[in-house]
């Protein structure tokens, strides 16, 4: 075997991997997503209260459930609780 033979049959073999590595990423990411979905669902089963105890407000549940399908409506919801959290930690600093 010539070293030119084994160059050109690597990229055959490396390619192979990556393509398994990407779908099985795709599929890892769908469920994910659809586990996460599942999640969100169960928040909207909860009171205002306990809402109000985790820094979420119904309407949050509102604005994080537009977003599409493969994307992870948890993932808005700590945008909101986060910014929320900062603001209010502003304005406490503001006060003292």
């Amino acid at each position: 075997m010539a070293t030119f033979d084994f160059a050109t049959g690597s990229p055959r073999i490396t390619s192979r991997p990556a393509v398994a590595t990407r779908v099985a990423n795709a599929i890892s990411n769908v469920y994910r997503a659809w586990k996460n979905r599942r999640a969100f669902y169960r928040l909207g089963e909860m009171s205002d209260s306990e809402l109000a105890d985790i820094g979420l407000t119904r309407a949050d549940l509102h604005v994080a459930i537009d977003v599409p399908f493969g994307r992870d409506p948890t993932e808005r919801l700590r945008v909101i609780a986060t910014d929320r959290t900062d603001t209010i930690e502003d304005l406490a600093r503001k006060v003292a």
